[in-house]
């Protein structure tokens, strides 16, 4: 940053509103927050946000902030993004390391890397300490970003000139880094580097790292990270069962996988969405219908929520199966949960198949229901009209 600019930052630092800003009683900020919530006109959005955004009370509420830029990301207007965000560093907040963070990680998640950055670079301009929490925010912004080349410098360079020293989520970011790049041993370095620094890796670590080795068709060394976890008495959750699920399934071991949920129970735990998901998989893969369909029965009679990896993987299946009736009642379920996206591709599946087994009417009633439930971006067609 250029003396010129320094300059103009620490002026504008140093200058914030002399006007007493509006004293919300929750009420009103609770009525001001769902506002937010149902306005679907996107530039209204903005303008009403930056509005509320003068009251203090306001400005306390994350969720608001996490949910208006995660709208407006999904709708990939990052210059908005931008707009709202560095609106917020006329406020007083900006001096306070907590809310610096807050627009970093906003930054961070919504892929805006150099606007996260320029935000921890200016924060000694608006008299905002930078320690280890600015510093993990901005490893997370890299990791968000997906600059993860820039984490490893970051991560070595930094804590000197910065006079911070790194801590366990310092360590899981830069090992998350990692396993994103497909460096996994790197990533278990970076544990043996922890260990002899003084710090214990937490189960977020091995979580990490057993996500990434039985992910990676690495299973026996998932097994050695597994043990490791183990030695250090760390007891496994929910994540740390369904990475190894995963693990068996892509070894093709389903009667270990089919035994390891049915053990969760006596674990104190349920299988969630993304375990009965790797059971489905492995079935399909393994060509199993009668098994997919017990497990997918399991599914629906627990109370998790099918999500767009359950239909992506079933429906293609039953393509392949011939069993275009259960894969058309799939294709209603997910034209009635408005909110659930899938591929295009899959639904078009159904409607080619149904066509070629002269189910014309059934076909016809897909294109139709995704005309009427603004589907229009899959495009479905009868194969007559191609």
């Amino acid at each position: 940053m250029s003396s010129l600019s320094r300059l103009i930052h620490r002026t504008f630092a140093t200058s914030f509103s002399s006007s007493t800003p509006p004293q919300l009683n929750p009420n009103t900020v609770r009525s001001l927050s769902n506002d937010l919530y149902k306005e679907r006109n996107l530039k209204k959005l903005v303008e009403k946000f930056k509005k509320s955004s003068e009251s203090d009370r306001f400005r306390t509420k994350t969720g608001v902030y996490e949910s208006t830029v995660r709208r407006l990301a999904s709708a990939k207007r990052f210059r908005w993004i931008e707009e709202i965000l560095e609106d917020q560093k006329k406020y007083r907040d900006i001096s306070k390391e907590g809310f610096a963070v807050r627009l970093i990680s906003l930054y961070g998640k919504s892929g805006m890397f150099d606007q996260a950055s320029k935000v921890f670079d200016e924060m000694p301009d608006y008299k905002c300490d930078r320690t280890v929490k600015s510093f993990n925010a901005l490893l997370g912004a890299c990791v968000n970003s997906r600059k993860f080349d820039k984490v490893d410098g970051f991560f070595r360079e930094l804590p000197e000139t910065l006079a911070v020293k790194p801590d366990v989520v310092s360590y899981n970011t830069v090992i998350k880094a990692f396993c994103e790049m497909g460096s996994l041993d790197s990533a278990v370095s970076m544990v043996d580097e922890m260990e002899k620094n003084g710090l214990e890796p937490d189960l977020i670590t091995f979580n990490t790292l057993l996500d990434a080795f039985y992910g990676d068709d690495r299973f026996s060394d998932g097994e050695k990270i597994w043990a490791r976890m183990e030695k250090k008495s760390l007891v496994p959750d929910i994540r740390s069962y369904n990475a190894k699920l995963v693990g068996l399934v892509s070894e093709k071991k389903m009667l270990e996988a089919v035994e390891l949920v049915r053990e969760f129970e006596t674990k104190g735990l349920k299988p969630d969405v993304f375990s009965y998901n790797a059971l489905i998989k492995g079935f399909c893969e393994d060509g199993n219908l009668e098994e997919v369909k017990r497990w997918y029965g399991e599914l629906e009679k627990s109370e998790c929520v099918r999500d767009r990896a359950t239909y992506g993987t079933l429906i293609p299946f039953l393509c392949e199966k011939g069993d275009l009736d259960w894969a058309f009642e799939l294709c209603k379920d997910i034209f009635e949960r408005r909110s659930l996206v899938v591929n295009g591709p899959v639904l078009q599946l159904v409607v080619d198949g149904l066509a070629k087994e002269s189910k014309i009417e059934e076909a016809k009633k897909l294109v139709q229901m995704g005309k009427s439930n603004n589907y229009s971006r899959y495009k479905l067609q009868l194969p007559s009209d191609k």
